[in-house]
């Protein structure tokens, strides 16, 4: 058995099939990590496999080769995720509010916010902020892009304001904010894992131009709440329905607020009274 570190998978298997002396078609392999090329230019991955060489090299040259099932792994933002991660689930069907679309059961609220009224943060925010602050202007201190330094503050209690400016910093943003997504993702995963706090990102007034956005849609939606007890928006993306799901949610919350997905994936929120 030996372990390959390679700039692709392909290539991976070439170098496992000449150290081996057999063939790429005589190996069995297992991938430890999938390529990345990263992101902005950080966190490049290389194709990492452990491969060994089939043992049926005696058998008759007359033989039945049996077709062995290949498991894929599960790859999420490049990582491979373990098969416990993976639920084979089938979302059941809900009633729409006769809109003429249709939707799956209740969207995991991944983004959601959670209370941490309970919960101890391990360290005052104030020494918290410096050292995100440090970290983060570190992490970015060598991209292409002409920024400036990136402030971190204490939003409130339980959240870090991180604020990206400079003459480059909308080309953080990407186009449909693609890359904005992105970022927060990744900076959501350490400030929440390692402090548990939240996280708003704002990129030259990107995030504040949203929300503007938003509030200024949702005013047509209200009125319909207020004359027919509930409403549906519109198809919204992965950051305008976070922000208007919170909207909603302060502002009814007696009432029943929750995301919902098309069969194609695409996300909108509706309102209605609980059922009893």
């Amino acid at each position: 058995m030996i372990k390959i570190e390679s700039i692709s998978l392909e290539q991976a298997y070439k170098e496992a099939a000449e150290s081996l002396n057999c063939s790429v078609t005589e190996l069995v392999v297992e991938v430890v990590q999938a390529p990345s090329s990263g992101f902005l230019g950080l966190f490049k991955k290389k194709a990492v496999i452990v491969a060994t060489v089939k043992t049926t090299k005696e058998a008759p040259k007359e033989k039945v080769v049996k077709k062995e099932k290949i498991v894929t792994p599960t790859v999420l933002n490049d990582t491979i995720l373990p098969e416990s991660f993976v639920s084979d689930q089938e979302e059941d069907l809900d009633e729409d509010l006769g809109s003429g679309l249709d939707y799956t059961a209740d969207y995991d609220d991944e983004y959601d916010e959670v209370d941490y009224e309970d919960e101890a943060i391990h360290n005052d925010i104030s020494d918290i902020v410096e050292e995100v602050k440090h970290d983060i202007n570190q992490l970015f201190k060598t991209i292409c892009f002409d920024i400036e330094e990136i402030d971190v503050s204490a939003y409130d209690e339980t959240t870090l304001l991180i604020e990206f400016k400079g003459e480059d910093a909308a080309l953080l943003i990407g186009k449909e904010g693609y890359r904005y997504k992105a970022l927060s993702y990744m900076l959501f995963n350490w400030i929440n894992a390692k402090y548990d706090l939240q996280l708003r990102l704002e990129i030259a007034e990107f995030l504040h131009n949203q929300e503007e956005a938003v509030a200024k849609y949702l005013e047509g939606v209200y009125d319909i709440i207020e004359r027919d007890g509930r409403a549906q928006t519109k198809i919204l993306d992965g950051v305008l329905v976070q922000i208007a799901l919170k909207e909603l949610r302060n502002r009814y919350p007696d009432k029943y607020v929750v995301i919902r997905s098309t069969k194609e994936g695409l996300k909108y929120i509706i309102v209605n009274d609980y059922h009893v």
